[in-house]
């Protein structure tokens, strides 16, 4: 079991011709749903919210195989996120989340520990940005550490993110938290205010070597369809980096956090998660983690290649290491 921490909301994706539809989604519960799709057990502990939206979130993650164990019915609404597409299919966002279900954690809502099937905990994105559940669950996460493998994706939402100096200081204090850490080129450049050009490689380098002196032993940098930077503890020099074969966008709504399950279900099939598995984990070998990013990006393409951030069926044949 693959349990996913984290925000479920409601999308509002704009259209060619100016409307909205609205579709299940949340970074956490992209993942969680793209791991089901997998055929790896996975639950979603999040707040549902009491409304109409609230019932239609708990009803989609069921009938797509995630177990609805750990969710929590709140009696606050559910967070709307409004999804903007330009013609590349990028999408960009802007959020309704005042007073809204998926922040407002208390640790009585929480189990004191993950149960003993739990081979992996991710966390991150807005339910780990938003007061006053962030500090919750960030508390909260720090207990679990060493008794399952703990995955982070900071997932930035600029609108929602706060001034980057205090963003840099909460995704360095959480990535310490973490054995895995995914984070995008445009989250980097983001916390570090800088602009991308020329010198962008040595930056995310050395992003992602701060963020390993204090915590991960993987930190794989995303940089859209161009390539996948992966990063080692005790390999600082030495990033691997995996392109992804091309594919035909509809759009990217989904796909970071499809590449997030991606990347765990592979890990997992290599026998990295679970209790021992950072260890496990900084032994694997460069072609090994190649193999392991390789089906990330898949996952993510296939997610890439359909409307909205459900993959679909996905009967990806067993990875061979």
């Amino acid at each position: 079991m693959i349990t996913v921490v984290g925000e479920a909301l409601i999308d509002l994706i704009s259209s060619e011709s100016g409307t909205y539809r609205s579709a299940p989604g949340g970074a956490p519960a992209n993942t969680a749903v793209a791991l089901a799709r997998l055929g790896v057990e996975s639950s979603l502990l999040a707040r549902i919210g009491s409304d109409r939206f609230g019932r239609q979130l708990r009803a989609y993650v069921a009938s797509r195989g995630v177990s609805t164990r750990d969710m929590v019915a709140a009696e606050q609404p559910s967070t709307l996120a409004i999804a903007n597409l330009d013609d590349y299919g990028h999408a960009s966002y802007d959020f309704y989340v005042k007073g809204t279900a998926d922040w407002q954690w208390t640790l009585d809502e929480l189990p004191d520990q993950v149960a003993d099937d739990v081979v992996a905990l991710h966390v991150g994105s807005l339910a780990m940005t938003m007061a006053p559940g962030a500090a919750v669950l960030e508390e909260w996460t720090a207990r679990q550490r060493g008794r399952t493998v703990v995955s982070y994706d900071p997932n930035i939402r600029p609108a929602l993110a706060g001034e980057p100096a205090q963003a840099r200081e909460r995704v360095a204090r959480q990535a310490a938290l973490a054995d895995i850490m995914k984070v995008s080129d445009e989250d980097v450049h983001w916390l570090l205010e800088r602009e991308p050009g020329p010198g962008s490689e040595a930056l995310l380098l050395e992003a992602a070597a701060g963020w390993l002196a204090e915590g991960p032993v993987l930190v794989a940098i995303t940089c859209g369809g161009e390539r996948t930077m992966l990063v080692r503890r005790g390999h600082e020099d030495d990033p691997l980096f995996v392109v992804p074969a091309p594919v035909e966008v509809v759009d990217t709504v989904g796909a970071g956090d499809a590449f997030c399950a991606g990347l765990l279900d592979a890990l997992g099939q290599a026998g990295a998660l679970g209790g021992g598995g950072r260890e496990r984990l900084t032994a694997l070998p460069a072609s090994t983690l190649v193999t392991c990013v390789e089906h990330a990006h898949l996952v993510a393409a296939r997610t890439c290649a359909r409307v909205g951030s459900d993959p679909g069926e996905l009967d990806l044949e067993p990875l061979k290491f």
